[in-house]
């Protein structure tokens, strides 16, 4: 089975490493899926959910905040401002940042809480 390197990486810290055969990112030119032997991809990461199939056949789910995202020869780099595996993040304070944003008017706070919740599977990211 053809597969991809993946290292997903937060400005703070590593999140996720291993290898799968797609990953789904949200980039400046709209959701994009790569696979091994994509081209080669250089672009902005969007605020958005990241899937990532497993070669195991499992799926990790990051929220990520912007940043970059490369792919060059199978390896895939996702560098992050900010990125969360679903089963870190904190529904209900996600919940209440989503209400505090929507009260505030802040449409990039509540953007952040909708792809947190979508990560956790808990809503479904626009």
């Amino acid at each position: 089975m053809a597969e991809l390197h993946v290292e997903l990486v937060a400005a703070d810290r590593k999140v996720w490493s291993g290898a799968a055969t797609i990953v789904v990112a949200r980039t400046a030119s709209g959701d994009t899926g790569i696979m091994p032997g994509h081209t080669p991809v250089l672009s902005v990461l969007e605020t958005g959910p990241v899937t990532i199939r497993t070669t195991d056949g499992g799926t990790v789910v990051a929220a990520v905040h912007g940043g970059f995202i490369s792919f060059a020869d199978n390896k895939l780099s996702l560098l992050a401002e900010i990125a969360e595996l679903a089963d870190e993040i904190d529904v209900a304070r996600a919940e209440r940042a989503l209400e505090a944003a929507k009260g505030d008017v802040d449409a990039h706070a509540e953007r952040r809480a909708e792809v947190r919740l979508a990560a956790a599977g808990r809503r479904k990211a626009a």
